[in-house]
Formats: structure tokens, C-alpha cells, sequence
């Protein structure tokens, strides 16, 4: 995600403690941070996919889905 993007939640988040959102802001806020997430958990997502575990014997397997 870019930093701008980052930037404006910060933004939003200073704001909505001075003062109510309009229902612009919460929109918008809504969606950014939708996006966020949708970003982090894609590149968490990629680390988990590329981690191994390493036996004592030094054999290596992936690590294993368990969500199936």
C-alpha cells in the first residue's frame, strides 16, 4: 500500500478524535483501511508460503495449509 494511502488513515484517525467524521471521511476511511488489510494479509499470506521447517535431521518441509 502506498504511503499516501497510509498518510490519509493516519489523517482520518487524528481527525475523527477532534471532531465527528462526515460521512464522507467514514467512507473513505472505510475503504482505506479495507485495503489495507486486503494488502496485509495477502503479503502475510505470502510469507506463510514461503516458510519451511527444518528437522534436527535437517530435512525441510513446507509449511503446511490448514485451512483445507
Amino acid at each position: 500500500m502506498e504511503k499516501v494511502n497510509i498518510d490519509r488513515i493516519n489523517e482520518l484517525a487524528h481527525i475523527a478524535k477532534q471532531r465527528a467524521l462526515t460521512p464522507e471521511e467514514t467512507t473513505e476511511r472505510a475503504e482505506l483501511r479495507r485495503k489495507y488489510l486486503e494488502n496485509f494479509r495477502a503479503a502475510f499470506r505470502q510469507q506463510l508460503d514461503n516458510t519451511v521447517i527444518q528437522h534436527a535431521d535437517g530435512s525441510r518441509e513446507p509449511l503446511k495449509d490448514r485451512r483445507k
